[in-house]
């Protein structure tokens, strides 16, 4: 009786889903680590740009907006449990990286300032971040599959239903349909 209570329990998937429910949070513990460093590197690019293009106030303003956005959101590993609290926090983070990409938009009508040593530097840094970015949140992706697709199979949908885990949202992007035209290139 007992072998048969030890093997129904090693078979219902308790301890398979503890184990990648772990792997989720290491996974967001790691895109938030990625967002946090461009956020630390945020204020140095602004100043040295602020030196070169004082009148590119609504850039740097928007920039420092979004900054503020995204620090007023507790990113915790619960917050991949709540819906809507993830999403504001996804729009914060689109937010960041559209007044990003604008903000480094602006080094094209200054050569002086593309040409600033510190300027590069920390250019180079923000691209890396957001490369880094892409690494994290892709194995974050992978993992909520990985943990989604245990607790939806049988038998172990059974144990999760029993203890009440649900599945985990995954990133998405608001303007699905803007990036799946193809790039206009205009010369």
């Amino acid at each position: 009786m007992l072998l048969i209570v030890i093997f129904s329990a090693s078979s219902c998937g308790y301890n398979a889903i503890q184990s990648l429910d772990e792997n989720v949070n290491a996974s967001w513990s790691e895109v938030l680590n990625q967002y946090q460093r461009r956020a630390d590197l945020i204020p140095n690019l602004v100043n040295v740009v602020k030196g070169y293009a004082a009148h590119e106030k609504e850039v740097l303003e928007n920039v420092t907006n979004a900054r503020s956005k995204v620090g007023a959101i507790t990113a915790t590993p619960e917050l991949v449990n709540d819906e809507v609290a993830f999403q504001k926090f996804m729009q914060a983070q689109s937010e960041m990286g559209s007044a990003l990409s604008r903000l480094l938009a602006v080094s094209e009508n200054y050569p002086d300032l593309k040409a600033n040593e510190n300027f590069r530097d920390l250019q180079a840094q923000i691209e890396g971040t957001e490369n880094r970015i892409t690494v994290a949140r892709n194995r974050y992706i992978k993992a909520i599959q990985a943990y989604n697709t245990q607790i939806r199979t049988f038998p172990t949908v059974l144990t999760a239903r029993m203890f009440g885990y649900k599945g985990k949202p995954n990133f998405s992007v608001e303007n699905e349909k803007e990036i799946s035209k193809p790039p206009k290139v205009e010369f």
